[in-house]
């Protein structure tokens, strides 16, 4: 299938795309703070580079869009219908890295958490996961 959009236009839309300050990442930030809970930012001694690091937990947090990390189940994890061999290519490299991060973490004593894009829609239910998922066994 041919792609809707010209290459200059996609380009474009692509460009756009940030790593970091993401708006789930500073959703997720807010509801952490407004919690009381500290962390560090982008932790580059880290495997993985975390979103959010609660040392005093030893927490690595990592807000995974669900595009990019093909969030099982949701929406917006669909295959874009042109290029598909590129994309299901470039999704499953994404997959397959955060696999192997979260046993990097535990071989060096932290616990590695994953907030989801789609999860961060909600203030009340995103202080929830957080509670849930970060402090649990703390």
């Amino acid at each position: 299938m041919v792609d809707q959009i010209s290459v200059e236009r996609r380009s474009a839309v692509m460009a756009r795309i940030k790593g970091k300050d993401t708006g789930p990442e500073v959703r997720v930030r807010k509801a952490a703070h407004a919690m009381g809970l500290r962390f560090r930012l982008h932790r580059t001694d880290l495997p993985g580079k975390p979103d959010l690091v609660f040392p005093k937990f030893r927490v690595a947090l990592f807000v995974h869009g669900c595009f990019w990390h093909q969030h099982a189940g949701c929406r917006r994890a669909s295959m874009p219908k042109s290029k598909t061999d590129y994309w299901e290519s470039k999704l499953r490299r994404n997959v397959e890295r955060d696999a192997l991060v979260g046993p990097a973490l535990e071989l060096i004593g932290w616990r590695s958490v994953v907030i989801w894009e789609c999860e961060t829609n909600d203030p009340a239910g995103l202080a929830s996961i957080i509670r849930e998922r970060v402090l649990r066994n703390s």
